[in-house]
């Protein structure tokens, strides 16, 4: 009965997230069939203001389809686990949204690079996502907005609306601008369009060779769980060796990477997005590294890991002896 229930639940799940985006879709359907037909003259001002300001039309269905409708259904559920899974698909519709607008102008080996890069990006998030949740819709949310949901206790219900959801956009649309740039310029693909491409192809690497490596650690763990055994504490091989979060680093030089499109078309002021990004995934990082100190079970081994191992970037080994003390 219970995997009846649980089946039922990932079935419903399922259906609400392939559902819930097709009022974006439609509308946005819509607008390229009847922009043939635009006419500032006899346009409402509505109609012309969406026209005229793609940037801004992106935001205004973000805001209604993502922040209102996602945030009724976390409250009917008492979950905001959607924000996680769209954060995936997300620039993936921004993409083909700046790509297809009438406005859209751009160099088409950019744009093209842009596109296939963004998908390349979404599918090793997006897998790396259903094989952390064990390939179940929604059955959790991020414990950070357990942690906040506990904080604030009845007044969750609408500061989740803001610390959820419109500061999700504000992320989202902020490190996605470059993508919005590589389709309002034409400018031809040049050498930097190489460094941006060769960064971003980097960063989706790394970042899936190291989610996989703690995919399989975490797997292993659970497996010497069920068996009675002693777990290993802590993860230190492979790319975790250099650095304590390899899949933060890789995620960070895929954003930063896709920002030199930006750059390269005269867009520098773009780095704003990546920037806060990565200004918010230190406290994350902060947060992670606190919450890893809590267990007892590996605490003193990740001090240990803290004091040998670089925070991001890839590096040697910092402990004076130059070898790595061998975790049990």
């Amino acid at each position: 009965m219970p995997h009846q229930e649980a089946m039922r639940r990932n079935l419903k799940n399922a259906a609400i997230a392939l559902l819930v985006p097709l009022p974006s879709i439609f509308f946005y359907i819509f607008f390229l069939h009847h922009h043939r037909h635009f006419n500032s003259s006899i346009a409402s001002p509505l109609w012309e203001w969406g026209y005229r300001h793609p940037f801004l039309l992106a935001n205004l269905i973000f805001f209604v389809n993502v922040d209102i409708f996602f945030w009724v259904i976390g409250l009917l559920q008492s979950n905001n686990w959607m924000i996680d899974l769209y954060w995936t698909v997300i620039p993936v519709m921004l993409v083909y949204f700046y790509a297809g607008h009438p406005l859209a102008e751009c160099n088409s080996v950019r744009s093209t690079v842009a596109v296939v890069f963004t998908w390349l990006w979404s599918i090793r998030l997006t897998h790396s996502y259903f094989r952390r949740e064990k390939w179940e819709w929604g059955a959790r949310e991020d414990w950070r907005f357990n942690d906040m949901r506990r904080e604030y206790g009845k007044h969750w219900w609408w500061v989740s609306f803001f610390a959820v959801f419109v500061s999700q956009q504000i992320f989202l649309m902020g490190i996605c601008l470059p993508l919005y740039a590589v389709h309002s310029n034409d400018k031809p693909w040049g050498i930097l369009d190489l460094v941006a491409a060769f960064t971003c192809i980097t960063g989706i690497i790394i970042a899936y060779f190291a989610d996989t490596k703690l995919h399989n650690f975490v797997q292993k763990n659970e497996i010497l769980r069920r068996q009675g055994a002693a777990t290993v504490p802590n993860l230190d091989e492979g790319l975790w060796r250099y650095s304590r979060h390899p899949n933060y680093f890789g995620e960070q030089l895929w954003w930063w990477g896709l920002c030199l499109f930006a750059w390269n078309l005269g867009q520098g002021w773009m780095f704003i997005g990546p920037l806060v990004n990565s200004l918010s995934l230190v406290y994350v990082t902060v947060l992670v590294e606190r919450r890893m100190l809590k267990r007892k079970d590996r605490a003193e081994a990740y001090r240990n890991y803290q004091k040998t191992t670089s925070v991001w970037i890839p590096w040697f080994n910092l402990s004076s002896t130059g070898s790595k003390e061998k975790k049990i």
